[in-house]
């Protein structure tokens, strides 16, 4: 963990060394300031030589103004160190789930992710920032103290040692009780974040049912351990203060009681005592300030922990060794796959799989919930790898591909459809970034999105909201296809991109595809048989087998399943919306 972390100091290493240096000569000039003192009162004050005074006097304010100027420097440099820090660590976390295949993302939660991208770098950094600073500066204020300390009187000195055993040994008990409550705590956040996440993005479902009062108690029950989790945590560490305050109170009444003696007899001047006063306020003071970096580094140990399992995550995927950076056509092969999300588990997905799909054909793919359908679709754009046998795109194994190549000529439409704030134009050009707004309409006119964009006042530079959450589910589907199209891919593939497109809308998108990407392998995976009834061949998939891959007039006589979902669903006399093909292209003229 701690390499890990140390790795993303990177640029900053030079302020990092820089600050406990300059930590270091803040320390050394506070140290010598009560021995000036000291002198004052014997060879100024008490001696009445007024000249003596003025000196030393002068020395210390030389003193005090070094100490400033380096304790500013190492503030300053120690802030920009642990700030640079915490940003590479955001940024190489941010890349490094850039990289995540579908199957390392599954190992995570959305909410679990953010905590440890903000809260958790928060405290690493504040730990980072003590670690630099007070962590050089309390051990050495410390020694340096102590030394000065059995300098003046050796036996006076002995007071501290007894503090700092107690003082160790309290700090050893608070660090190991509460490291362990730490780390539920943050688990505590993920769950608080997760309830927090889930009800804004499904607000509108949670004021639909009326369900504002179940969620509010979902929200209190995470809120409600958290805060146990949390007193439990403070009211050990709240301990810290009581004994050290008694350790503190305790090393100056001895002092005085030993030091007044000792002035008594002759071993000790009052200058030597105010000194000893002194230091042994910046050795208790450098205790408390350590007590309270073990605190921190306590906390902050949970939440490295965590950063660093994201930082050590590898991407189950990755680029062969040469890879392939061309791909010859849009045909498909599965050969005898078998695949699994979790391997091992013994409940396959899909199970032997061997169909072969020409380049530039349209394949249906139909079946009940849970058949397979979207994992085919996932493994042809290699999202997930295959547990047994191979599937060859263009005639080559998809991991022989690069994988941005592999993913640029086969574009996905899938069932949840996002879009990313911006305008119309923003969104579509994720398709291809330097299109032109004559390209993007062209897209749109074969997705049937241009009808509702033109009635925008803005058009194509009408804004979408995060998530699209100002268009329809219906008109965020046809952007979706309209985005992929720029991609001009030799695969598509439709995971249920139509479901919320009436029938009408969803037979000109077709027939849009038939005339204008002719080349191009469409694969369409529906619920509805009137999506692919008029595909060139219909693969139906049952519990993650083939069922049967054929045309829709021989599916008809062959296969009971494809049977049972025809007569289900034109029973009642087929969609509601369903209108004739002519009547679509009349009132509309980019199918030609």
């Amino acid at each position: 963990m701690v390499k890990t972390l140390f790795g993303q100091i990177k640029q900053y290493k030079t302020v990092s060394l820089m600050t406990p240096l300059f930590t270091a000569l803040e320390v050394f000039m506070e140290v010598l300031i009560p021995f000036v003192m000291a002198s004052i009162i014997d060879k100024g004050i008490t001696a009445g030589n007024v000249k003596m005074v003025y000196r030393y006097g002068m020395i210390m304010l030389v003193l005090a103004f070094f100490s400033l100027i380096f304790g500013a420097l190492a503030g300053k440099y120690g802030a920009e160190a642990s700030t640079g820090f915490a940003a590479n660590i955001r940024e190489a976390m941010y890349e490094n789930i850039q990289t995540f295949s579908f199957s390392n993302i599954d190992k995570y939660s959305t909410a679990g992710l953010v905590t440890r991208m903000t809260t958790d770098v928060t405290n690493v950094q504040i730990a980072y920032q003590m670690l630099l600073r007070i962590t050089v500066r309390s051990p050495l204020m410390l020694l340096c103290s102590m030394f000065m300390c059995f300098f003046i009187n050796l036996r006076l000195s002995t007071v501290f040692l007894v503090a700092i055993v107690v003082l160790a040994l309290v700090l050893l008990l608070i660090m190991s009780r509460t490291l362990r409550i730490f780390e539920q705590v943050f688990h505590k956040y993920d769950d608080l974040n997760a309830s927090v996440q889930e009800n804004v993005s499904a607000i509108r479902v949670v004021k639909a049912f009326v369900r504002e009062d179940y969620e509010k108690s979902k929200f209190g029950r995470a809120a409600e351990h958290l805060y146990r989790l949390s007193v439990k945590a403070e009211g050990i560490l709240a301990l810290n203060n009581p004994v050290m305050m008694l350790v503190v109170y305790g090393c100056i009444i001895s002092l005085s009681w030993f030091g007044a003696h000792f002035i008594v007899i002759g071993d000790l001047t009052t200058g030597e005592l105010t000194s000893l006063f002194s230091y042994v306020m910046g050795v208790l003071m450098s205790l408390m300030m350590l007590s309270m970096v073990f605190v921190m580094l306590t906390m902050s140990a949970a939440s490295g922990k965590r950063i660093a399992e994201v930082l050590n995550e590898k991407a189950d995927l990755a680029n062969p060794r040469h890879p392939e950076t061309e791909i010859a056509n849009g045909s498909i092969d599965f050969d005898h796959v078998s695949f699994s999300y979790k391997q091992g588990s013994g409940e396959e997905t899909l199970q032997d799989i061997s169909i072969h799909i020409n380049s530039g054909e349209t394949i249906g793919m139909i079946g009940g919930t849970g058949s397979g359908k979207s994992s085919m679709a996932n493994l042809i754009s290699r999202l997930y790898d295959v547990d047994e046998g191979r599937v060859m795109v263009g005639g080559k194994d998809v991991r022989a591909y690069d994988m941005e190549t592999l993913r640029n000529q086969v574009a996905v439409v899938l069932q949840k459809n996002v879009l990313f704030s911006g305008t119309i134009l923003d969104s579509l050009r994720w398709g291809k970034e330097d299109a032109t707004e004559a390209e993007c309409k062209e897209a749109c006119c074969q997705a049937c999105a241009d009808e509702f964009i033109e009635q925008f006042p803005e058009k194509y530079n009408t804004w979408i909201e995060q998530g699209g959450s100002n268009v329809s589910g219906g008109q965020k589907q046809r952007l979706c296809i309209a985005r992929a199209l720029l991609k001009k891919p030799k695969i598509l593939i439709l995971d249920d991109s139509t479901s919320a497109v009436d029938t009408a809308t969803d037979a000109r998108i077709r027939e849009a595809f038939a005339k204008k990407i002719p080349g191009t392998t469409k694969l369409i995976i529906a619920q509805r048989i009137s999506g692919v009834q008029d595909a060139d061949r219909i693969l139906v998939l049952d519990d993650g087998k083939v069922s049967g891959f054929d045309t829709h007039e021989n599916l008809l006589k062959t296969n009971r399943i494809y049977q049972e979902i025809y007569d289900t669903q034109t029973k009642g006399g087929g969609d509601f919306d369903q209108v004739s093909l002519n009547d679509c292209e009349m009132q509309k003229g980019c199918v030609d």
